[in-house]
This record gives C-alpha cells, structure tokens and sequence, in this order.
C-alpha cells in the first residue's frame, strides 16, 4: 500500500466527525482494504463457485390477481396485520445524492407538488387507514442524505402516522492498490457502502429494540425511488402464508435489467446478484429479477449476518475508484426465503423505479395514474 492506513493516518477533525456520527469501523474498513491490496478483491473474487441453479416452478409464487379470491384473502391476512399493529414500513432514502443534481431524490417533486417522500407516505398512511391500524415508518438515511430527510420526517411525523429515520454507515473511497482515495482538493472521499447496512443500522440505532417493543413483527422495506412499491395487504399477507423469514418481491425482467435474481445456491432459494452468477451460467434461464422491495420478520434480524463486502468499480472525478458495498438481498443467503412474483407495471405493476430525471419524466405519467387508483394521489 502506498498510504499510511487510516488509524495511524491524520484526518481534518470534521472528517472524523463524520465517520464517528455515521458509525464508521476502522478494523473492518483495514481489513478490506488489506484485502484489495493483495489482490483478493476482484471481479473474479465476487463469483459463487458451487452449484447455482434456476429456482423451482413451486419456489416462485405468482401474487394472485386483483379481483380473485385467493387475493382477496391475502389481504384480509395482511389487513389483520396491520391493524393488529404487527407491521413497520422502512423506506431506503439514503445513498449520496447525486441523480438529481445533488438534490436528494427523497425531496424531488414527482407530480401535483407532492415529492417522492411525501408520495411514499402517503401510501403508508392510506394503507394503515384502510386496514384500521397504525404503520410506524422509518427512512434509512446516509451521510448525504440525513439533514434533509431528517427535516422531511420532521414535518410529516405525527401520532396516527409516524415517521422518523435512522442512518446507515459510512466509509472512504480507495484506489484501486488499496490505497486512500483523495479527490482534487486533496481531501479523503466518504460513501454510503449500500443498503446491506440495513439490519447492522437498525439494530445500531435502537430502531429493532423500538419496534419489538411496540409489538412490531414484520418489516415492509422498499426503495423511495419505487413509488410502485406500495404497502398492499396483500404481499403482507402471502409473506404470512408462506411462513418464511424474509419475502422477496420479483417482476419479469426487461432489456437492460440489472440487479440480483433467485437461484438455488446449493439447493436453498436466495437472491443471486448478477455479477456474483458463475461463468457460464444462462441467467436467461431465470425470467424474473430482485425488485429490492422486502417483507422481513423483525425476529429473524435480531443478530449479525456474515454478509459478503463486494468490492465495486466507480469513477470520481475522472479517476477510478473502488468502493466495498453490502447488498441486503444477501439476507436471503441467511433466512429463509419466500419470493412473490409481482406484476412490473399495469394496474396490478409494482417495479417502476427512477433513477434519474430523464426516468422521472418518462415514467410520470404511469406513476401518477397507478399512485390515483391506488389513492396515494
């Protein structure tokens, strides 16, 4: 390594400020990037090299369609849960703000002045009045996120709907010789390293204790970005019958996807990243993709989870840089798994994600007539 490692290095005090406020671990941080300097960090590194295979017919279980019976009675299921006061939503509004400008996408207007928070909140309000219950909401927020969906929840919290956040961690950028990344002002460059810090954070911040004590039992997770990934009664209902610790949602994929799939890894059910398929794998031979949106039973996460820390190429400032990330599909390795497969977009859809505003406007119009028949709008 041709820099010094962080805890004999001098950081400017409001960097460690930083990394102290956002929990960020020298040892683990010293560990992996000793790891990207012997070179057991790479591309190859990252692959499964047992038996993976396409999930079962019986493993991937179609949410019945609107109208039918079968739905109607997943969401009584899910109804009672809610009313019964068994479910929290938790709501990713983290990561490093840079899609929309440097705005947090959490704040973008989406349509008829309301933004993707506010949207996302609305939902979840018009979900608990309908089942008659009250959903306690938590937003995972990062370091370049916090101050300003800290304000947001703020605003928006009240005693029939409350809302209130929790952070996940923080690291630093390296070079690709595991060496401390330094951008052109000379300063270390921080990153949120992914939404696997999700169990670590809610465990950290008290949240877990928080929501066992109100009697909480199950966790609805999805993206802000996914405005599709309403609270439907429903899902929370086929995460009951099925009995399982974690629910997955999963949609047909579409040229151009990216993103994790199920696949049985030495014949257990889990979320397979696509980088993490092994060669020569035809991941053509599974149809449907991860959605990231989750149903998770709070019992179940109440300890740590030896999760995988993926070293990620990215690019700042012109220069490449790597960035360890943990991916919380990964629970699925742990737990195990139910995964529902949903409708992508229509009536029923529940995966239209915007990443960026290009997405935003191309997708608008759809958004806002499924967030109007849903009554979000």
């Amino acid at each position: 390594m041709s820099d010094s490692s962080v805890k004999d290095l001098s950081l400017p005090a409001e960097t460690e400020e930083l990394l102290q406020r956002y929990g960020f671990s020298r040892p683990t941080f010293e560990q992996l990037r000793e790891r990207l300097a012997r070179g057991e960090a790479s591309d190859e590194s990252n692959r499964i090299h047992g038996a993976v295979e396409a999930p079962t017919p019986d493993e991937v279980i179609p949410l019945p369609a609107l109208g039918s019976a079968a739905r109607a009675e997943l969401s009584r299921l899910g109804s009672e849960a809610i009313r019964a006061g068994k479910v929290a939503a938790v709501v990713l509004a983290g990561g490093m703000a840079t899609r929309f400008g440097g705005v947090v996408k959490a704040a973008v207007e989406v349509a008829q002045g309301k933004t993707f928070l506010d949207l996302k909140l609305a939902d979840i309000r018009k979900a608990a009045e309908r089942a008659g219950g009250r959903v306690p909401t938590y937003l995972m927020t990062s370091f370049a996120t916090d101050a300003d969906v800290r304000r947001m929840a703020e605003k928006a919290t009240s005693s029939e709907a409350p809302v209130a956040t929790f952070a996940q961690f923080v690291s630093l950028r390296l070079t690709q010789d595991g060496a401390l990344f330094r951008d052109s002002q000379g300063k270390v460059s921080p990153y949120a390293p992914g939404h696997g810090d999700l169990t670590f954070a809610l465990r950290a911040s008290g949240v877990l204790a928080k929501l066992r004590e109100q009697g909480v039992a199950h966790i609805y997770m999805s993206n802000v970005d996914n405005l599709a990934a309403t609270l439907d009664p429903a899902i929370i209902g086929a995460h009951l019958k099925a009995q399982k610790a974690i629910s997955v949602e999963v949609a047909d994929k579409a040229k151009g996807d990216k993103g994790g799939a199920p696949a049985r890894v030495a014949g257990v059910l889990q979320i397979v990243e696509g980088f993490r398929f092994p060669k020569g794998f035809d991941q053509d031979s599974i149809p449907v993709f991860n959605t990231n949106s989750f149903v998770i039973d709070v019992a179940a996460i109440e300890r740590d989870f030896n999760l995988t820390w993926f070293a990620v190429n990215k690019e700042v400032e012109g220069k490449k840089v790597i960035q360890f990330e943990r991916l919380v599909g990964e629970l699925t390795a742990f737990l195990p798994c139910n995964a529902i497969a949903v409708s992508r977009e229509g009536e029923d859809g529940r995966f239209m994600p915007v990443k960026d505003p290009p997405e935003l406007e191309a997708r608008k119009a759809a958004i806002v007539g499924l967030l109007e028949r849903r009554g979000a709008l």
